[in-house]
């Protein structure tokens, strides 16, 4: 209980904020005043001098008068007394010397002192008041690293990776702050010697091997790193990272200095994405700013996951109107929330509707008079929509089809569609639907460039794979799974996956629209695919679990999936863009005109519920669709006989 009692108290101390300033310059005050006063009485016992009442008055008042000249002059009271340092020291010893001047000089002048009792007198004065003033900040320096020390017992132990001036900085924050539940031991850093020194405090652990850190973790009680930067994250990844998830360490980061809230660092443990992220993304936001300005924006499935953080992203540009349309009434209205409360100017339109039904469309574009289209609406689960081919083709293939004419009748700049991965090669209905859209969009637009169809719209289609924490996406699954205390399945042990975060599919999308022409399918650097499985191990060991107490399960290939997803498919090559991160398919054109009959008939088929029929008539247009693991496969022989 007393040690309870004792934590609380320690806590609240340390937790106070620093002393006063006034209060600081009071204390000094009265102590200096105090000590003038007995050094004068010990000099008159000395010299054997008889002193009257009102001399008492007149040292006493030239002190205090003298002692605030020289504490305002050199600030002594502005340091926070518990980092005191030699150049507060200083000050006050430059501060009593002004005083000893200014009082020499008074009472010599109005109280006739002999010099060389005044002299005498102030010597004391200094000596004694220097000595109580330091060590009264001695005595605060000493108890609040005591009670630091005792709060910091029941902390984790960490190390901060690197040692640069901001993980000093950071080091020294988190140290202080009683809020966190960390200590900051020290730094780490690799080279090609083995060493260690300090900075401040604290040691600067070298190392040649990791093998290495063993010792230091053992000698120093350590149960975590901290990485302050993402660059770290990921040169590190396949060592350090590796290295502790496997001895159970846990890993740790904090976001960059300029967006710590109220100047304290936001650590939070290490999860996937902060694994599986690549280097910052360079766009051109001047750009992108002017070609979105005083503009209104229709964002379609903007409640879904992509639809979403665009319209975070575009909102933080200036422009006139959002409209969001979604036919998610839930996500639509928690959406519009979220944005007022960050975008309070910003003239939202929260719209629900249905991309299949062209009345409603009809009517937002009569109504808002959009310029610019990001269609993000779809279906994407590739197992559902293998069982629900007609709403695949309903939503993903009609629906664009309706949005793309609409927005070409009332004049629309630019529409940009948001594509997939599974859209090259397809294997599943899903990727069959995506790609029917792409070929749409793109023969229009080609089309209107040939002058066939009249119109200036530009159709610009962006294609990417896996997204983190996407609705759908094996991220929450996995999370899910694991909370639960496992199994948690994975459908093949050989499975591979091209990922990216949300935040950089949507910045890219809006730099796609900004260098793309009509007709282009715009590919994004997809990185490096990862395996599935590999990806299920480090959240379990991300999450504090080992391999043994959280099995994974492989269930196998679901109907329509494929190990390997293609971002271009083997007949198609790419040319670069003024991003690096960005390249132009040069896909197989189609001609518009031939393909209004046999889209025709693809709704009919779909409307109508004729499932086998609908999905013959999608390979027939898209020739590459060859099912996998599914059902349809047996069309594939039909289709090619044909």
């Amino acid at each position: 209980m007393n040690i309870i009692i004792g934590a609380r108290l320690a806590k609240k101390i340390v937790g106070t904020p620093y002393i006063n300033r006034w209060f600081v310059f009071a204390f000094d005050l009265v102590i200096s005043t105090v000590v003038t006063l007995g050094t004068f009485a010990l000099s008159c016992y000395i010299f054997r001098k008889d002193v009257v009442s009102e001399s008492v008055v007149q040292i006493g008042l030239f002190s205090a008068i003298s002692s605030a000249i020289g504490f305002l002059l050199f600030k002594t009271y502005k340091n926070i007394i518990r980092h005191s340092s030699f150049q507060s020291i200083w000050r006050i010893a430059a501060a009593l010397c002004i005083k000893a001047i200014f009082v020499c000089m008074a009472l010599m002048l109005y109280a006739h002192f002999p010099a060389l009792y005044l002299a005498v007198a102030m010597a004391i004065d200094i000596v004694f008041t220097f000595f109580i003033l330091v060590l009264a900040r001695l005595f605060v320096v000493l108890s609040y690293q005591y009670t630091i020390d005792n709060c910091n017992q029941a902390k984790q132990n960490i190390l901060i990776y690197g040692a640069n001036p901001n993980d000093i900085a950071l080091s020294s924050v988190l140290n202080l702050n009683t809020q966190t539940d960390y200590t900051i031991v020290g730094y780490l850093r690799f080279a090609n010697r083995e060493d260690t020194y300090p900075i401040g405090n604290l040691p600067v652990y070298v190392l040649k091997r990791i093998a290495d850190l063993k010792r230091i973790i053992e000698k120093k009680d350590i149960e975590g790193i901290l990485f302050s930067r993402q660059a770290d994250i990921w040169k590190e990844r396949n060592r350090l990272i590796s290295y502790c998830l496997a001895k159970n360490l846990k890993l740790f980061t904090v976001p960059p200095i300029g967006k710590w809230r109220h100047s304290i660092p936001q650590v939070r443990k290490l999860d996937i994405s902060d694994l599986l992220g690549r280097e910052e993304i360079q766009i051109n936001t001047v750009q992108i700013a002017e070609d979105l300005h005083d503009k209104t924006i229709v964002v379609t499935g903007a409640a879904g996951s992509i639809g979403s953080e665009l319209c975070r992203q575009i909102a933080s540009f200036q422009v006139r109107q959002l409209v969001l349309f979604d036919n998610c009434e839930t996500g639509i209205h928690n959406l519009r929330l979220e944005l007022e409360e960050k975008f309070p100017k910003l003239k939202l339109i929260p719209m629900v509707g249905d991309v299949r039904f062209k009345e409603r469309i009809e009517y937002m574009f009569e109504t808002y008079h959009p310029q610019i289209v990001f269609h993000a609406a779809a279906y994407k689960h590739v197992p559902l929509m293998e069982i629900n081919p007609n709403e695949a083709f309903m939503v993903n293939v009609v629906g664009t089809r309706n949005i793309a004419h609409i927005a070409l009748e009332h004049g629309i700049e630019k529409f940009v569609m948001i594509s997939t991965d599974k859209a090259v090669n397809p294997t599943n209905v899903m990727g069959a639907s995506k790609r029917l859209a792409e070929i749409y969009v793109q023969s229009l637009n080609y089309a209107i460039k040939a002058g066939r169809v009249a119109g200036r719209t530009q159709y610009i289609t962006t294609r990417f794979g896996n997204v983190l924490g996407s609705q759908g996406s094996v991220i929450p699954l996995f999370e899910s799974q694991i909370a639960k205390g496992g199994p948690v399945t994975v459908t093949h042990p050989e499975i591979t996956r091209y990922f990216m975060t949300i935040k950089e599919a949507c910045l890219l999308v809006l730099e796609a629209s900004n260098i793309g022409n009509g007709g282009d399918i715009l590919v994004f650097d997809m990185g490096t695919p990862i395996k599935i499985a590999d990806l299920a191990k480090k959240m379990i060991l991300l999450s504090g679990y080992n391999l043994d107490s959280i099995k994974i399960e492989y269930t196998g290939l679901r109907p329509g999936e494929k190990l390997y997803e293609e971002v271009l498919s083997s007949v198609e090559h790419t040319h670069p863009t003024s991003n690096k991160k960005i390249r132009i398919a040069d896909a197989r054109i189609y001609t518009f005109e031939d393909l209004l009959p046999d889209y025709d008939q693809l709704e009919n088929l779909a409307r109508n519920c004729k499932t086998e029929a609908a999905v013959k008539k999608a390979k027939e247009i898209v020739p590459e669709f060859i099912s996998n693991n599914s059902s349809f496969s047996k069309l594939d022989h039909k289709t090619v006989a044909a």
